[in-house]
């Protein structure tokens, strides 16, 4: 078999295309060969032609074109964990629903996790209710941070600021009909970073 065809070729490719888009792996030479209706052994001969001219990569078990490589993403596993309070603080419901995928190339590395927002004291900062909010764990955020922060064992998602002159600290709720929170001390459970929401 010199001559291969180049018809033959662009099937090979553009199934591999369309298996990785629906599975995130490789197809094996033999779901190629089922699929375009060629033999094993042909498929690999075909596999390894188009390896040699720059059209696949094959290493005699994964093939890779330019399209999966960039396809190709770190994925982050994220616990979607209780509701937060985006009215008045409500106790602290640390149990996951379940474990979410976020593509690291979209959200970033790091150790997350996901809140469902309840309440409308945030809604102009665009966080409504049922809104999942990604939250990066950790125990220190910046003035204007929406923080998620536990108040004597409740927590609520506002935005953080440090009054020094006072020795307190505001939690302040993006709501104009809204009062902020004053309290002496508060723990830090990390800083929201997106949100994501369906659209009406």
């Amino acid at each position: 078999m010199r001559h291969k065809s180049t018809e033959l070729m662009g099937t090979i490719k553009a199934f591999v295309e369309e298996y990785y888009k629906n599975y995130r792996h490789s197809p094996s030479t033999t779901e190629s060969a089922d699929a375009v209706g060629i033999a094993r052994g042909t498929a690999y001969k075909y596999l390894v032609a188009m390896n040699e001219n720059g059209m696949i990569r094959y290493d005699g078990q994964q093939i890779s074109t330019e399209q999966t490589e960039k396809v190709q993403t770190e994925f982050t596993s994220v616990a979607l964990l209780g509701a937060v309070s985006c009215g008045v603080p409500t106790l602290e419901e640390e149990y996951i629903e379940e474990y979410v995928s976020l593509p690291a190339s979209m959200f970033g590395k790091g150790t997350f996790f996901l809140l469902r927002a309840k309440g409308e004291s945030m809604i102009e900062a665009g966080i409504s209710p049922g809104d999942l909010v990604l939250v990066r764990k950790q125990s220190e955020a910046m003035d204007g941070d929406i923080v998620v922060a536990l108040v004597a064992n409740e927590n609520t998602l506002k935005r953080y600021f440090v009054d020094k002159e006072n020795q307190k600290i505001r939690l302040h709720p993006e709501n104009k009909t809204m009062k902020d929170i004053i309290v002496s001390d508060c723990k830090i459970q990390g800083v929201a970073v997106k949100v994501i929401k369906n659209l009406e």
